[in-house]
């Protein structure tokens, strides 16, 4: 999942690095309240019927994803997601010493979400995920979504802002079914969702395949990014 820029808009390079990141920090926050949140509401009121559970879940998090690209993007470009991060990174829209910060802001802003989410519906706050996702057909999957997410940022990025938030929302939600991992496309978001045997769950032991899909998907969407932004 998950994900999201601006790509880097100057005004959010010019922020101080630790504003941009307490941005980050609340935006990818409320991207996990939105996903574990809507994630246990579905399965709460959907009677067992897994897909109609998945549809909501998936409609919630597409919402809550415009308004928040639309919200957090001329602030720090709204990435929420430290793939997004390292690929503006290495296009040129976001300056490398700005990257740790990100990236730590977003791991501490998604584990957070969870654990609001738990608060909310009245769950313990620490969990372990028991929701079993691994295997190579997850594993493609989540390259898929990944590499699929990047094209859509940055293929964006000739239109104007809102064009954006529109696009990634919808890509995630189709994405939540055309994937067989339900498109987490997010490093954050895959270690917050660890932390969670909830529906959006992962179990702590198949997260680092999730991950290493993910950041093999950055590796080979870099070529395509770069050719996109007039740099390849």
């Amino acid at each position: 999942m998950t994900s999201l820029t601006t790509a880097a808009r100057p005004e959010a390079l010019s922020r101080p690095v630790i504003a941009a990141a307490l941005i980050e920090l609340v935006a990818t926050a409320f991207l996990l309240i939105a996903v574990i949140g809507s994630g246990i509401m579905a399965e709460r009121l959907c009677g067992g019927n897994v897909g109609l559970a998945l549809l909501a879940n998936a409609i919630a998090t597409g919402g809550a994803l415009v308004a928040l690209i639309l919200a957090f993007g001329p602030q720090s470009g709204a990435h929420m997601n430290p793939v997004v991060t390292l690929a503006a990174a290495a296009t040129q829209g976001l300056r490398w010493h700005a990257v740790p910060a990100y990236i730590a802001a977003q791991i501490v802003g998604a584990i957070i979400g969870v654990w609001l989410a738990h608060i909310m519906f009245d769950l313990p706050v620490w969990q372990l995920s028991t929701h079993i996702r691994t295997g190579i057909a997850q594993w493609v999957a989540e390259i898929v979504a990944t590499f699929g997410l990047l094209a859509v940022i940055w293929g964006c990025r000739a239109h104007q802002e809102p064009v954006t938030a529109f696009a990634v929302a919808a890509y995630i939600t189709g994405a939540y079914w055309f994937t067989a991992s339900t498109s987490f496309a997010n490093p954050a978001v895959t270690v917050a969702r660890a932390l969670s045997d909830t529906f959006a769950g992962i179990r702590p032991l198949d997260a680092p395949g999730f991950i290493l899909a993910q950041f093999a998907a950055l590796a080979l969407a870099l070529p395509l990014l770069r050719r996109m932004d007039g740099h390849g």
